[in-house]
């Protein structure tokens, strides 16, 4: 018989019930078994079957580190290098990346998850559960069912963005059925996940306030609704809408519009502590809509700090294609633009304030010590082995209190958020601006001004009317889509978003095939620099990329799966 990846959990005759902490919801001292169980066990026990449910939330891993090593999905895309050469992110640039090497394969990890959802879905109303929060039985099982529904159409998203399609499994299968099953087309895959995801919202609390303070972090309405918004958003995209099927792009629009509609999410207030949940009121704040659990940890600093930093690895070093990205505060504009006021002597001035809370530049401060990136500085190109490779250091998700290599460390709270209230508007306005264009000016420009205001970035105003002196026009649909996915580049930097963008927009030839450069800055007298842009690494995008291969290994167990085209 032949099996595909569902084979992991059918061989075994036993679940076992690893512990998992979820901050907010599975609390120190929850009831976890500490063996295997029978699975009789589990649904006749009111804790373990509960617990089968959070376990479940596990599968969702941050993003932190893919390599072990540090790594994150920016470096293979144009966004950053990492700094260690021998990572095996590197696979996604240089042309190797095929069959038998693979790199962020979830593949077993996505179908390990989808079978408890259809475990618990099953087994859920017929088990043990004693109903909390003052709920009924049946209250209570609807509530957590409708937390399996989201969870599966989670899991087979991750698998469809990665490998175009998926096989989808809405049951439970058995190990004397046949399992080398052919993936289903990607339209089937969106209806599935679509209904999963109305199954979800028919069934949970609206929002993450709407659950118990201690049960808060698990899924609600307006995770579902921003799933089903950025799943719609791909689906409308040319990667899989050729034609430019407008209706499409709509349907996207209004996904994005019904969370928007809840008044359950807003712009936090502080956008660099967004992710910083030991910062008072940061956690469960406004923005997030949903997230892993909250690692207690500093190994983001370790691994991604400068290098002087009490010896980090400064493996996430962002590339002068993002930074060039920032527009000048002064004007709003780019710094492409003649008028904007961009000086390329003293480049790192006036820019948008998101800059600086995502990029470590040349005289940036961290731990209120300058960053030196300068040829010869502490920080500098070619200091040693881990030194920045391009000229900078990743900002964002670093935290100033925490502490690491020394005698007495700290760690601080972060989650990895999946989806925050910011995308929904960008979802929105990109969506709109190719549904309906200019005739949607008003709308789609709320929309980005809502970023761009936010305290602490206050950028000018993407405007609708000429104010006197500034030559301002009103944009085009074709500028539009321009500003708006720069404006999605700069607000989403480092969340996974511009390695999926490019793919779904068909420009993975012209913005992934080409060199990455940095900026090699030397010192000419005190506080007086010199900048030369320099090429750091040169990078090799087909066609065949646009997808990720399915593993040999995967190949080799369920050949009706076939490989993705070109490998």
């Amino acid at each position: 018989m032949k099996k595909n990846i569902c084979y992991v959990l059918l061989a075994a005759s036993a679940i076992y019930m690893a512990g998992c902490k979820k901050d907010g919801f599975l609390q120190d001292g929850a009831v976890t078994p500490n063996g295997d169980v029978s699975e009789a066990q589990v649904w006749a026990n009111p804790d373990f079957a509960r617990n089968f449910l959070n376990n479940i939330y596990a599968t969702l891993s941050d993003r932190y580190n893919l390599d072990n090593d540090g790594a994150m999905l920016a470096s293979g895309s144009d966004e950053a290098v990492n700094s260690n050469l021998n990572s095996n992110i590197n696979i996604l640039n240089n042309g190797t990346w095929g069959p038998v090497r693979v790199v962020d394969d979830v593949y077993t990890a996505m179908y390990t998850g989808i079978r408890k959802t259809n475990m618990f879905l099953v087994n859920a109303p017929k088990s043990a559960i004693i109903p909390s929060d003052g709920l009924t039985f049946a209250q209570d099982i609807a509530r957590l069912r409708g937390e399996a529904f989201f969870l599966r159409a989670f899991f087979h998203f991750e698998l469809v963005k990665r490998y175009g399609s998926a096989v989808l499994v809405t049951r439970v299968l058995n190990a004397d059925e046949n399992l080398d099953l052919p993936r289903n087309t990607f339209d089937e895959c969106v209806a599935q996940i679509s209904s999963d995801c109305d199954s979800a919202i028919a069934r949970l609390p609206l929002g993450p306030t709407d659950w118990a303070v201690a049960s808060r972090g698990r899924a609600t309405q307006t995770a579902a609704m921003a799933l089903k918004a950025r799943l719609l958003l791909y689906a409308a995209s040319p990667q899989y809408n050729p034609s430019g099927d407008a209706a499409k792009w709509q349907a996207a629009a209004d996904a994005a519009k019904r969370v928007m509609d809840t008044g359950k999410h807003a712009i936090y207030s502080s956008y660099p502590n967004i992710w910083l949940w030991n910062v008072s009121g940061a956690a469960y704040n406004t923005e997030v809509i949903f997230a892993t659990q909250t690692l207690n940890t500093n190994s983001i600093e370790t691994n991604n700090a400068p290098i002087s930093y009490d010896g980090a690895n400064g493996r996430t070093n962002p590339t002068q294609e993002l930074v060039d990205a920032f527009e000048m505060k002064t004007t709003g504009r780019p710094i492409s633009d003649a008028a904007s006021g961009y000086n390329a002597s003293n480049p790192y001035a006036n820019r948008d304030p998101r800059l600086n809370f995502a990029i470590m530049y040349n005289g940036s401060t961290f731990k209120s010590k300058p960053v030196e990136t300068f040829v010869g500085g502490k920080d500098g190109l070619g200091l040693n082995v881990n030194a920045t490779k391009t000229g900078y250091y990743l900002r964002k998700f670093l935290s100033e209190s925490a502490v690491w290599n020394n005698s007495s460390n700290t760690n601080v709270r972060r989650p990895w958020i999946f989806f925050r209230y910011a995308e929904v508007l960008l979802n929105y306005a990109e969506a709109l601006n190719e549904a309906q264009g200019t005739a949607a000016l008003p709308q789609i420009l709320s929309s980005l001004n809502a970023l761009r205001n936010r305290s602490g970035v206050a950028m000018p105003a993407l405007q609708t009317t000429n104010p006197a002196g500034n030559g301002y026009v009103a944009p085009t649909k074709e500028e539009l889509r321009k500003r708006i996915r720069n404006e999605r580049r700069v607000e989403l930097c480092f969340e996974e978003h511009r390695f999926y963008d490019v793919r779904r927009w068909k420009e993975g030839e012209t913005s992934f095939n080409k060199n990455v450069t940095g900026m090699r800055i030397s010192l000419v007298s005190p506080g007086v620099y010199s900048y030369q842009p320099f090429v750091v690494e040169n990078r090799v995008f087909t066609a065949k990329n646009y997808l990720y291969p399915i593993s040999q290994n995967e190949l080799n167990r369920a050949p009706s799966l076939k490989q993705n085209a070109g490998y």
